[in-house]
C-alpha cells in the first residue's frame, strides 16, 4: 500500500454511528442534499451531496469544481462540522489545523459510485484527506500516483476510517460499487461517506 495510507476498521461503534447519523439528519434539514453536475457536460453525479464547515465543495456545468462558503441551492452558509467529527480529525489526522470542509456523499442507489480521482481542488495539499463510512459497505479502490497504476480494493464498512496523507494524499482513489443490504444503519439503505479536508494553507504567524 502507498505510504501515508491509514485504515482504522470499525473505529466508531454502532452506538456512536447512530448518534452521529442523528446529528447529520438534523443538519441536512437545513443543509439539504443536492445533485452536483459534471463540468462542461452538466451530467449529474451518481451521488447526492451536502457540506459542513466554513467551505463546501460543489460542482456545476458553468463553474466546475470549486469550494464556496454557501449552499448552491439555499445560498445560506454551510452549518458547522459536527463536534464528533472534529474530535476524530484531532485524534487521527496528525495535522495542527482543523478541517474547513466536511463533504457528505450519499450513495443512494445501485448506480452510485465514484470514479478514480485525486483531491486536487484544495490550496493546502499537505493536510490529509480524512474519510469516514456510514451504512452499506463500499468497495474502495486505492491506486498509485498515476491513473493507470496498480490498484487495491478494500471493503469499507460502517464505522471505518481511512486517511490519505503523505504520498497517499495524491493517490488515485474511488468507490467501485456499494454492497447494498450489508448494513441496517440507514433506514432506506445506501452509504454515507464523510470526507474532511483542509482547503486553505495555515496562516503563518509573525511577531
Amino acid at each position: 500500500m502507498i505510504p501515508g495510507f491509514k485504515y482504522f476498521p470499525e473505529y466508531l461503534n454502532k452506538d456512536e454511528q447512530k448518534s452521529l447519523l442523528e446529528k447529520l439528519r438534523n443538519k441536512i434539514q437545513q443543509n439539504p442534499l443536492f445533485e452536483p453536475q459534471m463540468p462542461s457536460t452538466g451530467k449529474p453525479f451518481s451521488v447526492k451531496m451536502t457540506n459542513f464547515g466554513s467551505l463546501g465543495w460543489v460542482s456545476d456545468k458553468n463553474q466546475g469544481y470549486r469550494y464556496q462558503a454557501t449552499h448552491p441551492s439555499t445560498k445560506s452558509p454551510w452549518l458547522p462540522i459536527p463536534d464528533i467529527l472534529l474530535k476524530l480529525w484531532n485524534d487521527l489526522a496528525d495535522y495542527p489545523e482543523e478541517p474547513e470542509c466536511c463533504l457528505l456523499n450519499y450513495y443512494h442507489n445501485e448506480k452510485s459510485k465514484m470514479g478514480l480521482h485525486r483531491d486536487e481542488d484544495e490550496e493546502d495539499q499537505i493536510a490529509p484527506v480524512f474519510s469516514l463510512s456510514l451504512g452499506d459497505t463500499a468497495m474502495f479502490k486505492i491506486g498509485g500516483l498515476t491513473r493507470k497504476g496498480p490498484s487495491n480494493f478494500i471493503k469499507l464498512a460502517s464505522g471505518d476510517v481511512v486517511i490519505l496523507g503523505g504520498k497517499a494524499r495524491k493517490a488515485y482513489h474511488g468507490v467501485d460499487r456499494i454492497l447494498h443490504g450489508s448494513s441496517q444503519l440507514l433506514k432506506h439503505g445506501g452509504r454515507i461517506n464523510l470526507t474532511m479536508r483542509r482547503v486553505t494553507p495555515p496562516k503563518i504567524h509573525t511577531l
